[in-house]
């Protein structure tokens, strides 16, 4: 800590202390000028509450929406990673058509806004796929056994399983766009004399692809992928506008049933930092070893 606390120059400390002026600042303004009453004393409330009928702690809304967005996080990065290691390959591919289909996927999503993406998706796509496979139906039978435990534990209400997929197939789809430009610029730093090498002992292309090139492309493309990780979970709260019941979803309504506006999305905003820090912090550490 006090090492730290050394490495600090002046104009760290002058940051510092302007960010301080600058939240004491709008505080008292949102106090003085909007007249707000603060009631910090119900949030924990809607965070964990008490359910008498079971005696224990369970979570509320905000703890609800939380999980919500780690699990969509976490299945439509790791989806997101499948899709855009396979286009950026299809990117680099010899065969013309191949390679123009995945520029035009690529290009498409990477210079439209999301929100339109999100909303093509959903409708053009996730939801009829949904609807094809009569997924609906086979979740409302999960969730009316009584042997349902690791069905909730990964995707939770599945009443709502059907809304959880879309989301994670939407986001999964827009956010495999960025990853393919990634592993397409990972696997293109790789020398010309790796190839050469590979194809002078016998190896086929996709045997060159497989244990040369991506290994080596991989390790490179790591930061990148991870700060696209993070930038995933931030974006995870636009499916909340195709009624996905994540954070941004839950403190909307959160917001709207009990006119706690600033402490809701104060809250909300910390829990998206505490999880984009962690992933930080985390990825960092992989990263140098």
């Amino acid at each position: 800590m006090l090492n730290s606390l050394k490495r600090f120059h002046w104009l760290d400390y002058v940051i510092l202390a302007l960010l301080i002026v600058a939240t004491v600042t709008i505080v008292a303004r949102i106090e003085g000028a909007l007249n707000y009453d603060w009631r910090w004393e119900k949030i924990p409330n809607y965070i964990f509450r008490y359910k008498e009928s079971e005696d224990r702690w369970v979570a509320n809304l905000l703890m609800q929406g939380l999980v919500s967005t780690v699990r969509i996080s976490i299945y439509a990065g790791f989806l997101a990673l499948i899709l855009g290691v396979i286009l950026g390959v299809a990117r680099c591919s010899t065969n013309l058509t191949v390679r123009m289909l995945a520029r035009t996927y690529l290009e498409f999503l990477r210079n439209v806004p999301p929100v339109v993406v999100i909303f093509i998706f959903f409708f053009f796509l996730s939801e009829q796929l949904i609807v094809a496979l009569n997924m609906e139906s086979w979740a409302r039978g999960i969730a009316r056994q009584e042997d349902n435990a690791i069905w909730t534990f990964l995707f939770g209400d599945m009443r709502r399983f059907p809304s959880l997929i879309s989301g994670v197939i939407v986001l999964a789809l827009f956010e495999s766009a960025f990853v393919g430009e990634i592993v397409r610029a990972g696997i293109q730093s790789i020398g010309v004399g790796q190839r050469e090498a590979a194809r002078s002992i016998g190896m086929s292309q996709l045997q060159e692809m497989r244990f040369i090139i991506l290994p080596q492309a991989l390790r490179k493309v790591l930061p990148p992928l991870a700060n696209q990780f993070i930038s995933l979970v931030k974006d995870s709260s636009l499916v909340s506008l195709i009624s996905v019941q994540e954070l941004t979803f839950k403190t909307v309504e959160l917001v709207a049933s009990t006119r706690l506006i600033f402490e809701a999305w104060l809250v909300a905003a910390a829990f998206y930092f505490v999880i984009c820090f962690g992933l930080s912090l985390l990825f960092r550490r992989l990263e140098k070893r």
